[in-house]
């Protein structure tokens, strides 16, 4: 029993002969839900870091381990220097002996600026450059021009000497034309006309110079004179113009001086000055988009483009997949050893044989971690946080770092479990070369590959914090076999595998979709049957997301895919903060073999609602909480809206809103915290010393419901609201849906930026799980892209039994899945393959589980074979 009276077990909890030497010694950690916990861990092994999700272990890998590490470094910089350096949090430990410096790698979604790619995020195009700059063959009259050898910056799209000057490297040209600016020319001015002007205040202060200006606001838009919409859309004239805008009775009447600005000098301005990605992507939907005449789309000058390497331009090299780029390269590196060991090698050769011993061992890295079928000139944006964390790892083996701890989290995440081997494999090289590896992971044939076991539990949140287990592998599953074992991470190894289903549901329709074209998938047929749980199947980068997520929901596009308040509507309503610059229709924006197309479609019409729910953020601030993003919080306003002491105040629902004038704290603005800008020292945040991060000013708090201010509610978990909100129907259903997914542990007040992608997919599945209560009577297709990301097997079992229900009711649900729990139970696995990028793009199996295991002749079978 440990001091909360919880059955534990340590077996052995600490390594033998534990000292600073040779283990990790953390003593009080009390970071986030942590219960002032000690640890001894062994340096030099592979240590899992296992618990269900939100129970705190990332809190002690990372918060408290890393944290640790990071802030004893912070401390050897000098302070003027510290400000140039992410801010560290306080790992809130009492001490860590033996702790060697540490490298985190963490699921993250950033991926560096717009123009960041697989090569300037991996850093493998500066070694790329390089090689074309000193090895690379120069086309006659290249050298003469620029006074010999090119440097490597004039390789890059992104450096003033690199960049084709026409397009500034984006291979685009933007210009807005009349048709752009003005989709319906049906429309007079006054009617909304000009789309391209911006929204709120701003479009209204254009709206009054015209008017103001004379032109006529009610004529149709196509009827005006073409010297007054020629003027409108594109005139440098700057006019100055008295506005006397209409204002309410309540409000101040004042004018004020309106200068004009044309909707093109507008668009063009807003494009080259915003650091804004939704606005930019807004302007650009006004504007033409046409591949650079100049460069023709390949964003470098014409003298970097006439140098070549391996026979390429260093564009046509770039657009390679790394598998193939490794072979083409691994050849040259051969080439260029032998010539070393002959001693025939100039000083050329031998900068090529140098650089090419960073690229080689790094590519094939990549390649042996499923990503091999990426291209270094792919955008960074377009990548799952799976893929980049393998770009990472895949970078950091090539480093030659000794004696660190590496932090991961999840590195098998996006990988079918074939491919998860090579995880292992580059984990134990990270240890041959004198490190340590602290591995944050869910999957459980991992695990049973660790040398040593933290498990850190019993449950999510407040329930959680404390070390159940530290030890070995084999002690955790013996432990697991005990029937009153409180750890989910020993009771699943220790269990059976799941039943492989053979008994599927029986359609209750067919949708097909013809001639299916789309990056690596050409002229493929799909027949999804509708009521059924069907599992997308494959190897990384067979083609699973776009059959599922571009493909299909090119065919559904017309079917209304939200309703108000539904999770899908508010996910439509926020701009895709992954999502590339430029426009999906744009030249240069797409390469060729992105485009999609399709041919016909049957049975679209049984569906009613197709929702692709994804893992995008729910918020981009901590204004956006689950109570908001789920809508539960505005029932709660209303029951405080509705108590006596807020009627006698003539108080609304508004005064209750953190993000209304009349109830927030004024300090904060209601949200909570202060960022605080230090001079010598990196910026950070600070509980608002006002309001004590309650958010809301004295007074708002002063009224109460059942005990509770509405401050008190944001600081509930879903498990208590639940007690607490037991006869309040409308808020309860919500809190159940989360529940039901596994989410009881997350405060209602939980902002969006503490959510990981997976949590932020959940919230969004128990959102449409309360909608399906209220349609029961509509089909409603539900595709979901990897749900298991980051899931506990235990609340894997959650989800699969959410995702089921849907079905139950009758519902269509796709998933695209690497988790084997959850393709066993499926009704129907679709596998496509039979490899990576140009080699995948097939649909290679269609069976139910236990049918592809039997046969066992793909990756998918053969490992649902070996659960049986």
């Amino acid at each position: 029993m440990n001091a909360n009276g919880l059955a534990t077990r340590s077996g052995p909890s600490r390594p033998a002969d534990a000292t600073a030497d040779t283990s990790i010694i953390v003593r009080d950690a009390h970071l986030n839900n942590l219960k002032h916990v000690d640890v001894t861990l062994p340096r030099g092994k592979l240590v899992a870091v296992t618990g269900m999700s939100g129970s705190g272990k990332s809190s002690l890998a990372f918060g408290t381990i890393h944290g640790e590490a990071q802030r004893r470094y912070l401390e050897s910089v000098a302070p003027f220097a510290r400000r140039l350096i992410a801010g560290a949090v306080d790992p809130k430990v009492g001490n860590i002996d033996g702790l060697p410096p540490t490298v985190a790698l963490e699921q993250s979604r950033t991926s560096g600026g717009a123009r960041s790619t697989v090569g300037t995020f991996s850093t493998l195009s500066n070694s790329v450059r390089l090689l074309y700059s000193r090895c690379g063959d120069y086309a006659e009259g290249v050298r003469e021009r620029n006074g010999g050898r090119l440097d490597s910056d004039a390789f890059s799209p992104n450096t003033t000497v690199g960049m084709c000057p026409n397009c500034q490297g984006t291979g685009v040209v933007h210009r807005p034309t009349e048709e752009t600016m003005i989709p319906d020319p049906s429309k007079s001015i006054e009617e909304g006309a000009i789309e391209a002007w911006p929204g709120a205040w701003a479009g209204k202060n254009f709206h009054d110079i015209v008017e103001a200006l004379g032109f006529d606001m009610n004529t149709p838009w196509r009827d005006l004179p073409e010297k007054d919409r020629q003027w409108l859309l594109f005139t440098d004239e700057r006019p100055v113009v008295d506005i006397y805008p209409v204002r309410g009775a309540d409000q101040v009447q004042l004018s004020y001086k309106g200068t004009w600005k044309s909707v093109a000098n507008y668009l063009t301005d807003t494009l080259a000055e915003t650091e804004s990605e939704p606005l930019r992507r807004r302007v650009l939907s006004f504007m033409e988009h046409n591949v650079c005449p100049v460069c023709d789309g390949r964003k470098l000058t014409p003298d970097a483009l006439k140098v070549t390497y391996a026979g390429m331009p260093i564009d046509e090299l770039n657009a390679l997949p790394l598998e193939e780029l490794r072979e083409v390269l691994g050849t040259l590196y051969d080439t260029a050893r032998s010539r070393a060991e002959e001693g025939n090698e100039s000083n050329r050769d031998e900068a090529e044989r140098l650089l090419l011993a960073q690229l080689v061992p790094t590519l094939k890295t990549s390649v042996d971690l499923g990503i091999g079928h990426l291209s270094l000139d792919r955008a960074a944006s377009t990548l799952s946080a799976g893929e980049l964390q393998r770009l990472r790892l895949a970078s950091q083996l090539s480093s030659g770092l000794f004696g660190v701890a590496y932090v991961l989290d999840e590195p098998s995440a996006g990988l079918h479990p074939e491919e998860r081997n090579a995880v292992a494999d580059l984990m134990r090289r990270f240890i041959d070369a004198g490190n340590s590896v602290l591995l944050v992971e869910h999957d459980m044939n991992l695990v049973r590959g660790a040398d040593w076991v933290i498990d850190v539990g019993p449950v999510a949140g407040e329930g959680g914090g404390q070390i159940l287990y530290s030890g070995t592998v084999d002690g955790l599953i013996e432990w697991g076999k005990d029937p009153d074992c409180p750890s989910a991470t020993a009771r699943r190894l220790a269990a059976q595998p799941p039943e492989l289903n053979d008994s599927p549901r029986t359609p209750s329709g067919t949708l097909s979709i013809k001639d299916i074209n789309a990056r690596s998938i050409h002229g493929l047929d799909l027949s999804l049957g509708l009521g059924t749980f069907t599992a997308v199947a494959g190897v990384s980068g067979s083609g699973k997301s776009t059959l599922v997520s571009t493909a299909l929901g090119t065919a559904l596009r017309d079917i209304t895919v939200a309703t108000k308040g539904s999770a899908a509507a508010k996910e439509a309503a926020e701009e895709d903060p992954g999502a590339g610059d430029e426009p999906a229709d744009a030249p240069g924006a797409q390469r060729e073999s992105d485009q999609v197309s399709i041919g016909e479609v049957t049975g679209a019409e049984e569906i009613d609602r197709f929702i692709h729910i994804t893992q995008k953020p729910i918020g981009r601030t901590s204004r956006s909480t689950l109570a908001t993003y789920t809508g539960l919080f505005d029932k709660v306003r209303k029951l405080f809206a509705q108590t006596d002491e807020a009627r006698a105040r003539k108080w609304n629902v508004t005064r209750f809103s953190y993000n209304m004038k009349p109830g927030r704290c004024p300090t904060c603005n209601g949200a909570g915290a202060l960022e605080v800008e230090l001079v010598f020292l990196p910026g950070s945040y600070t509980q608002c010393p006002d309001c004590k991060g309650k958010r809301y000013n004295d007074e708002t708090l002063e009224v109460t419901w059942n005990g509770y201010t509405i401050a008190d509610i944001l600081e509930l978990t879903v498990d208590e609201a639940i007690d607490a909100f037991a006869d309040e129907p409308g808020v309860l259903h919500a809190c159940e849906a989360l529940q039901a997914v596994g989410l009881g542990y997350l405060r209602l007040g939980q902002g969006a930026p503490e959510l990981s992608g997976g949590e932020a997919q959940r919230i969004k599945l128990a959102t449409e799980l309360q909608r399906a209560r209220q349609t029961r009577r509509s089909h409603t297709l539900y595709v979901f892209d990897e749900p298991t990301t980051g899931l506990h097997p235990h609340d894997v079992g959650l989800l699969v039994r959410e995702l089921n229900r849907l079905v139950d009711t009758g519902n269509t649900v796709i998933a695209v899945e690497h988790d084997m729990t959850v393709v066993a139970q499926a009704d129907r696995v679709i596998e496509m393959g039979p490899g990576a990028g140009a080699r995948g793009g097939e649909i290679v199996a269609d069976d139910t589980p236990a049918g592809l295991a039997a046969h066992a002749q793909t990756p998918t079978g053969r490992v649902l074979a070996a659960l049986r």
